[in-house]
């Protein structure tokens, strides 16, 4: 499947509020951002951000050095047309994460969109090699991925399920865990998706 036609369609035919994953306000991933005690103008990436409205509660707060990245050209647009002049505070990279440019370096990874359609152990390992190579040495990472109780697809595609333990397991070559929520995600269709939270430091070999 071609996933960047995919998702450019999924955005050119639904609204923002249209989409399952619709939040105006991601209280727990802005949560888990300032629990990190991150300065104000450290690097942020969100990763599969599309036109979430996590950047502009991101700029509301102060924080200043946001990368929005997103796969779908059309996603960016549209965040960008609703951010208007703010838009222009904002870095934005359309790409796929496993292509994202090498020379790019973050502080804090967030990804609420990507990880859970990672469904082969090759493209989970590209991933975090990925992750691991574009975070800074005091790095922290905060994946959102279905729980073993959330949905088995989203936008039409399969997803992998993970509990507390086992998104541990698959992280812990270059990442160790900091802390596991779950929460339930209502819907704009008002059905519940439950989440798995968990926030990471990298682990810096000597």
């Amino acid at each position: 499947m071609d996933l960047k036609s995919h998702w450019e369609k999924v955005y050119s035919t639904k609204q923002f509020n249209e989409v399952s994953w619709y939040q105006a306000m991601p209280h727990v991933s802005l949560s888990f951002i300032e629990e990190s005690g991150i300065p104000k103008g450290a690097a942020i990436i969100d990763v599969g951000g599309g036109d979430s409205f996590l950047a502009d509660n991101l700029l509301l707060r102060g924080y200043n050095n946001i990368t929005v990245l997103d796969i779908s050209e059309t996603a960016i647009q549209k965040a960008k047309d609703r951010l208007g002049e703010k838009s222009s505070l904002v870095k934005w990279i359309v790409s796929d994460i496993l292509e994202i440019p090498a020379k790019m370096k973050y502080d804090f990874w967030h990804d609420r969109a990507v990880f859970h359609f990672l469904t082969t152990e090759e493209r989970v390992q590209q991933y975090l090699s990925v992750a691991e190579k574009h975070l800074t040495e005091r790095g922290r990472m905060v994946i959102g991925t279905f729980s073993t109780e959330g949905p088995e697809k989203c936008s039409g595609l399969p997803v992998k399920q993970y509990s507390e333990l086992s998104l541990s397991s698959t992280l812990k070559k270059w990442f160790q865990k900091i802390k596991c929520i779950t929460i339930d995600h209502m819907t704009p269709f008002s059905t519940i998706q439950n989440f798995l939270f968990c926030s990471f430091k990298k682990i810096n070999f000597q």
